[in-house]
């Protein structure tokens, strides 16, 4: 009897203990995190709800948190405008749950008017997190005239001396392009694919060439801005941005070209799109900290005792898990081991709020603009979009 007990006593240890040491899986792990979103972004709605109470009048959209510690806004023209409801989508797709498709369409609809905005470049960011994500999950044909216009208005900004869509109307630059603005190709060639002009293909290729030929450093990282001169297509001059420096590497401005190649890659299937898209990933990855959780910029003197980015972590996975599909097993096996490090590390406890924190946000921890000391160390919207499109993405590899 008592040799049984201690038998039953092991095993129940042994089993605790395996337990306790068994890695959480990925598909738990993504389980866990739309629990999260689902719950935080109901919290976020009623915030949003309360500020648009107070202040009636256009759209209110959630952007982050004030100094003051109070819940920070915007309208339905900040680039941001797009990423909550476009996290709305995300949970819809994910749990089947009819009021988050609900909200999610309550906030697109504010942002229907852009459609025709052709004084700004991020349009592509604000329509496709919303209406192209509701036309692929839902196949809702009242997007398309809505996406096709949106490239349209794009194309406006289009200037083929330089080869690129002009990024800001600011009179501090001439022409200026940021290489943020390569995420907003996904709309011209969406568009194209949906109906729209070749024209819309064409602009979208040729703004990507120019990029990879005069945005990249010889070592293959990116700076932020470079101001043209429409007449000749010629550089005017290289500006840091929000990076630490004009010859620094802003990490954000990475993820946004470790994204946007592969991405051109599966619209064009150009080898060359690939071949950047690779060079981009092998520049990025040896200067990741162990977590893969990139400080703001590479190169700020401070680091590592400076603030993290997990925005640049969200960004970089998604566009490490499309690349792995395009490489050789040794590659993609690589790049999803990284990708899968900085998911496991945003799901932490670390960078992941808990519920009913943060005003409904989802990740903590992102940097905006380091050197304005603006959304430093703060939730952004983006950084919860990309974090839940790269758990979509893993789980349909």
């Amino acid at each position: 009897m008592k040799l049984n007990m201690k038998i039953c006593l092991f095993l129940a240890v042994a089993a605790l203990s395996a337990s306790c040491c068994r890695q959480e899986s990925m598909e738990e792990l993504t389980a866990r995190v739309f629990e999260r979103a689902a719950a935080q972004f109901l919290v976020l709605d009623a915030n949003i709800d309360s500020v648009a109470l107070a202040n009636p009048g256009e759209p209110v959209y959630p952007r982050s948190i004030n100094d003051d510690g109070t819940l920070w806004t915007s309208g339905y023209k900040w680039w941001c405008s797009g990423f909550y409801p476009g996290s709305l989508w995300y949970v819809y797709e994910y749990t089947a749950d009819e009021k988050y498709k609900d909200l999610a369409l309550k906030y697109q609809a504010g942002l229907e008017p852009l459609r025709y905005r052709t004084d700004d470049h991020d349009i592509g960011f604000q329509l496709m997190c919303t209406y192209g994500n509701n036309l692929r999950i839902t196949k809702d044909s009242l997007c398309v005239p809505v996406i096709v216009d949106g490239a349209n208005s794009l194309a406006t900004r289009f200037d083929p001396e330089v080869g690129c869509t002009r990024s800001w109307d600011n009179k501090k630059y001439t022409f200026p392009v940021i290489i943020d603005n390569m995420m907003n190709l996904e709309l011209l060639f969406k568009a194209f694919e949906l109906g729209g002009p070749d024209s819309l293909k064409n602009i979208a290729v040729t703004h990507a060439y120019t990029t990879m030929k005069n945005h990249f450093r010889e070592d293959n990282s990116t700076r932020h801005i470079l101001d043209y001169d429409p007449e000749t297509g010629e550089i005017i001059k290289v500006y840091g941005g929000q990076g630490y420096s004009e010859d620094s590497a802003w990490a954000r401005g990475q993820s946004w070209a470790l994204y946007s190649f592969p991405m051109v890659y599966r619209f064009t299937q150009d080898p060359k799109m690939l071949e950047h898209a690779i060079a981009v990933a092998e520049y990025i990855i040896p200067r990741l900290p162990e977590d893969g959780i990139p400080y703001w910029d590479f190169d700020a003197p401070e680091v590592p005792n400076d603030v993290k980015d997990a925005s640049a972590a969200a960004i970089m996975s998604c566009g490490l898990i499309e690349l792995s599909k395009y490489v050789d097993a040794e590659k993609s096996a690589r790049y999803l081991a990284v990708a899968e490090t900085m998911l496991r590390s945003l799901a932490s406890e670390e960078y992941l709020a808990a519920e009913g924190e943060v005003y409904g946000f989802l990740l903590k921890h992102s940097t905006g603009h380091r050197t304005k000391n603006s959304e430093v160390d703060v939730p952004l919207t983006y950084a919860d979009y990309y974090f839940l499109e790269a758990l979509m993405r893993w789980r349909n590899l």
